[in-house]
């Protein structure tokens, strides 16, 4: 199988914005945003000079691994980045490999000494082992596009070498770079340019240096395990999680849906951390946080190179940040000798060619609305709302195969039309019929759905003015 390489071309150019419509009369005013902008700008300067002063001290690969010139040559080489004052400019299209590992003393060859007398298993900050999390992130500047691609740690692969096993041991047999390469070919073939590896302690100190997190906890979650020192109990509700809190959120797979749920879980986190990165008080923190990421990563990204890739992603629009997951099906009950997440190679290659730019021999099918899976989830808040209305003029539109589904997140102001298989033409076109709601690229949907349509309260003022809340 060939590997696809990402193409290289000009970066964007920068957008520059002015401040307009000021009120020369009110001088009080002014002086406020002023100083405000002042302040913002004090932080940014502080932050790009703290990101300038790790530049100057190192342009190598933030690597704690060594990687053969065989196992090296499994990524691409090409710069990423502009040169002297474009360092942080993304040039080019980017496929990034990231791994979460989760490291115990079993793992590793020569375990920390103080963790032999300890009664519970406590992580180390090592790279070797399983990878619970995989996810593969395309950093598009042509495009201006964020799309990440969760890999269910469960996915039954073919490894190179080692027969078929779930694809978080590719990282035991081979590292990186035979991940990489597992990846790629479960994924039809996208390049991969660079390779993260960060373990959970590393992920608990990261979100503590970016502030903390603010995240709507679907539900109470509440999970013990004294051979790992692990114990999650979380509430359900909006709150403020700190590193601890937040990985409790992101461990958490007990309950029906498994890892699935999980990676579910973990992209409304990257979502809210996303939503909060670019602001000066985040900005102020880069010094921190290239602390923590020098100490717990394992990368052949630069410095520099990482910097360009943050600050593209600071820049994106929320609405062109597209959170996926590789689509496929819990494997049966007695299908298989462990249980599996079985990968649907059609569903795949349309997916990857859609928003990977994967050239495929298939042509790409256009979905009809009759056969589209529609999940309706009640998001208002109300257990009053009457959904039977709504249904009959989906149907009148042609979207028959609809379903109702227990809603498990935050009461929402506004719908959302979810793509869960990633269909982002077949979500907007129901958006277009609604009249109403916003499209979100991501999988945070119903399992068993092709769209999701979490019904916010922006419904119920549809419903209240006008008795046919979807235009046939």
């Amino acid at each position: 199988m060939t590997i696809q390489r990402t193409s290289a071309d000009n970066s964007d150019t920068a957008n520059v914005s002015s401040l307009n419509n000021q009120n020369p009369k009110d001088p009080k005013a002014g002086r406020w945003l002023w100083f405000w902008v002042g302040m913002t700008g004090i932080a940014m300067v502080s932050a790009t000079a703290g990101a300038l002063l790790a530049v100057s001290l190192t342009s190598t690969p933030l690597m704690q691994a060594n990687l053969s010139p065989e196992e090296a040559a499994v990524f691409d080489s090409d710069r990423l980045n502009g040169q002297g004052l474009r360092f942080s400019e993304l040039t080019r299209p980017v496929n990034i490999l990231v791994l979460g590992m989760s490291v115990l003393p079993p793992d590793v060859q020569n375990p920390p000494a103080e963790s032999k007398n300890l009664k519970y298993l406590p992580q180390v900050n090592s790279f070797v082992g399983l990878s619970d999390v995989i996810l593969l992130i395309k950093f598009d500047p042509e495009k201006k596009k964020l799309v990440m691609l969760s890999v269910p740690r469960d996915t039954r692969v073919p490894i190179e070498g080692h027969g078929t096993k779930k694809i978080n041991s590719s990282n035991v047999y081979g590292g990186p770079a035979l991940t990489a390469k597992t990846v790629s070919e479960v994924a039809g073939g996208v390049g991969i340019d660079r390779y993260i590896r960060i373990n959970v302690l590393g992920v608990g100190k990261l979100i503590d240096a970016l502030g903390g997190v603010t995240v709507y906890v679907p539900k109470d979650m509440k999970y013990q395990d004294d051979s790992q020192h692990l114990y999650i109990n979380l509430k359900a509700g909006k709150q403020h999680l700190n590193g601890d809190k937040a990985l409790q959120l992101l461990r958490y797979r007990h309950d029906e849906n498994g890892d699935i749920g999980r990676i579910q879980r973990q992209q409304m986190v990257m979502r809210a951390l996303m939503d909060q990165t670019l602001n000066p008080a985040t900005l102020a923190r880069i010094p921190q946080i290239l602390n923590v990421i020098q100490s717990n990563i394992d990368t052949n990204l630069t410095v520099e190179e990482l910097v360009a890739l943050v600050g593209f992603g600071g820049r994106t629009n929320r609405s062109n940040m597209q959170m996926l997951m590789l689509p496929g099906r819990f494997s049966g009950k007695n299908e298989f000798d462990a249980s599996y997440w079985i990968p649907d190679k059609n569903r795949i290659n349309a997916m990857v060619a859609q928003h990977f730019d994967v050239q495929s021999d298939s042509q790409p099918q256009v979905t009809s609305p009759n056969s589209l899976r529609i999940a309706l989830q009640n998001s208002t808040g109300s257990d009053n709302a009457n959904l039977q209305p709504l249904i009959r003029n989906l149907a009148k539109a042609g979207y028959r195969n609809v379903f109702v589904a227990k809603a498990g997140g935050e009461p929402l102001e506004s719908t959302h039309i979810v793509a869960q298989q990633g269909d982002g033409n077949s979500a907007e076109s129901i958006r277009t019929n609604l009249g109403f709601g916003e499209v979100r690229v991501e999988s945070t949907g119903n399992l068993g759905s092709d769209i999701t349509i979490q019904l916010g309260k922006d419904w119920l003022q549809q419903t209240g003015s006008s008795e046919n809340p979807v235009r046939p």
